[in-house]
């Protein structure tokens, strides 16, 4: 055995003693410690915008993207929000012990499907340490027990987080191994991988690189989240005012998040009108542009649009850059998303609700908006608190995954002395 894998055995049987645990707390216990914990995350803000500060200084000195700089990135209002994400949670209902379904058969047995935790849940992400935080809310409040791996570019401020987290759970006679982080080379990672039968579920959160590499090469079960390419499709029919507002907001709100558009189509009908206005907003607010044929001839003095490849086209960008298509109607819209889209979020701009309709039944992905931006694909946005990810798969979870995401079922059958005949 090596000393990776002797590391997450140990790890996770830590995970599993505290899961027991924290699957017979009442809801007001977790709630209780939800709001201590974020307490605890506001008390520890210097600290940890300190350490967060020598991650960001590594990372560029490194070179690293601005985007991915920007994920990284945690100062105080950005801490306050981490904290502020556990005390929303708190007041969601608790979705352990729900029924899911149930009956009284003929012979008087009583059945109940009802929700239980998983057990222990695997986390492997990149530079985002405010998911560090979020997962451990959504694993206590679900009743999980949360094995981290986070990304190395973040390893001082994921160390902050989950020291502050464990101290906070141990105050309050909590087991702190139900937030343990992993740490460790590339060894460690691919222990955590193949730990079949001591970790329950392995959720990967981050580039294309990383999911695949996981949904791969794992044997414990997976739910995947996939990468963001999404689109804006401008239909003939659009207000043209709201669709420069959600095409600016789509891309620059936050542009290295997965649910910022990559891909703006345009109708054929209405190029001549929007395209130079739309251009020349996106390009005036930094974004770098890649446009087919069509787009280039529409583009206005000054915007400068570099010729745009398949590759663009397929591109999760994660910046200020943006590919932009020109199509002859809504079924050439949902054909380009078919083939370049990643199944996360897909957007229309129409006020043809017909065309409406045609976009939510027949675009594939996690979310489909009508007259929206796609920034609003969030679990927070949803209503849901945090979220643990998006995912793009269509087994058990699609979309934000929250609480419920987060539990298994099990049967519950009463009887009074049955036998089957």
């Amino acid at each position: 055995m090596t000393d990776s894998t002797s590391l997450v055995r140990d790890l996770a049987g830590r995970a599993r003693v505290a899961s027991r645990r924290l699957a017979l707390l009442t809801r007001a216990e977790k709630d209780a410690a939800l709001l201590a914990l974020a307490d605890a995350v506001d008390a520890a803000a210097h600290d940890v915008v300190a350490a967060n500060a020598e991650d960001l200084r590594r990372g560029r000195e490194g070179g690293m993207a601005t985007g991915l700089l920007d994920r990284l990135s945690l100062d105080t209002d950005r801490v306050a929000a981490v904290a502020q994400a556990l005390r929303d949670l708190a007041a969601l209902p608790d979705p352990v012990g729900e029924v899911v379904r149930g009956s009284t058969l003929a012979n008087g047995l009583q059945i109940r499907q009802v929700r239980v935790p998983m057990g222990v849940v695997g986390m492997i992400y990149e530079a985002r340490p405010n998911v560090t935080v979020d997962a451990a809310g959504l694993g206590l409040k679900s009743g999980n027990a949360m094995i981290l791996r986070g990304g190395s570019a973040a390893a001082s401020t994921n160390r902050a987080l989950v020291d502050t987290l464990r101290a906070a759970l141990r105050e309050h006679d909590l087991p702190e191994d139900a937030v343990q982080l992993l740490e460790g080379d590339h060894d460690a990672v691919k222990a955590l991988m193949t730990a079949r039968g001591l970790v329950d579920l392995l959720i990967p959160r981050g580039g294309a690189g990383l999911i695949q590499t996981v949904v791969l090469e794992s044997t414990v079960p997976v739910i995947e989240t996939g990468v963001g390419n999404c689109h804006v499709y401008v239909d003939a029919a659009a207000d043209q005012g709201k669709a420069l507002a959600i095409a600016l907001n789509a891309k620059t709100h936050r542009p290295s998040v997965c649910n910022a558009a990559e891909s703006l189509l345009v109708h054929r009908d209405i190029a001549a009108e929007f395209l130079p206005k739309v251009l020349a907003e996106l390009a005036g607010a930094g974004v770098s542009l890649h446009g087919d044929g069509a787009t280039v001839g529409h583009a206005p003095a000054g915007v400068e649009i570099t010729p745009a490849t398949d590759a663009d086209f397929a591109e999760e960008y994660l910046a200020l850059e943006m590919s932009v298509a020109v199509v002859d109607d809504v079924d050439a819209a949902m054909e380009h998303v078919r083939r370049h889209g990643s199944g996360h979020t897909e957007a229309i701009v129409t006020e043809d609700r017909a065309a409406a309709r045609r976009w939510t039944a027949e675009v594939d992905a996690a979310a489909v908006l009508v007259n929206a931006s796609t920034r609003f694909t969030d679990g927070g946005e949803f209503g849901f608190g945090a979220e643990i990810g998006i995912s793009t798969q269509k087994l058990h979870a699609r979309g934000p995954m929250a609480l419920p995401e987060l539990t298994t079922t099990k049967w519950v059958v009463e009887g009074d002395g049955q036998i089957r005949v």
